[in-house]
């Protein structure tokens, strides 16, 4: 089906099955996220209903402070909604222990973070590998696996370099080989191209895009940028603390 062809559908709907035929990954129900600041009341997220099926692709579109990093947050289980509920292949995430719930992050979920959030003090392989050294991975695995990601994104003679010695998109596709390296079944990017120019980000999400499919991982990417949005085959516009709009299936996914 080509993209002029394609039939719309809600933003909020998933496709029957994601590209490899999975069912349903991720589903979440009426979440409500405020903030008291002070004496301010902030409602960042009014009711948002959400399913992804396993396999697919994502934008979470939305102007700067619509929520969508709250909304990534509350689905990676960084943080708990005030009303509402996740479920992850049934399961709501409210019933596991903080210790499952740790476990689970560590070894499901690829968090992508606009700010990067590397160690200063560790190097480009140590930071790549830390997560699957969390996970209790072999030693021998983690390194082979980190090795192989900085090669994948570009950064193969950079392994012994620690952050400050990288440039922005250095530093990003470290971050990007780190949010793989427990070959997660969710990938979650924060605005991932944020911090970067324009050349370098569309680099970015080339490897991204790239990667995801190698791995058969699902990715929800958030993001203010039309261009990043239009690489998704599905679109979830955030606005007013609700999903809305329509989203549409397109081929030409790379």
């Amino acid at each position: 089906m080509s993209e002029s062809n394609a039939s719309p559908r809600p933003g909020n709907a998933p496709a029957e099955a994601g590209p490899g035929g999975g069912g349903l990954l991720l589903e979440a129900r009426n979440l409500h996220k405020t903030y008291v600041i002070g004496r301010r009341i902030l409602e960042v997220l009014r009711g948002v209903d959400l399913a992804v099926c396993e396999g697919e692709f994502a934008a979470l579109r939305g102007a700067s402070g619509a929520g969508k990093s709250t909304l990534l947050h509350l689905l990676g289980g960084l943080d708990v909604p005030n009303q509402g509920e996740i479920r992850v292949d049934g399961r709501p995430l409210a019933h596991r222990t903080a210790l499952e719930l740790a476990r689970w992050r560590n070894r499901t979920i690829g968090f992508i973070f606009q700010a990067y959030h590397l160690f200063p003090e560790l190097d480009a392989l140590e930071n790549v590998c830390l997560p699957a050294r969390m996970a209790r991975v072999g030693a021998g695995v983690v390194s082979r696996r980190g090795r192989d990601l900085l090669g994948r994104v570009g950064l193969g003679d950079r392994l012994d370099h620690k952050p400050m010695e990288l440039s922005g998109g250095e530093q990003q596709r470290v971050a990007l080989a780190r949010a793989l390296i427990n070959e997660p079944r969710l990938i979650l990017a924060d605005e991932p191209t944020g911090n970067l120019d324009s050349r370098t980000g569309e680099e970015i999400i080339e490897l991204l895009c790239a990667l995801r499919v190698e791995r058969k991982a699902t990715l929800i990417i958030a993001t203010h940028d039309a261009k990043v949005a239009a690489r998704a085959p599905r679109v979830l516009e955030l606005a007013d603390g609700r999903i809305g709009g329509a989203g549409a299936d397109r081929d030409g996914e790379p």
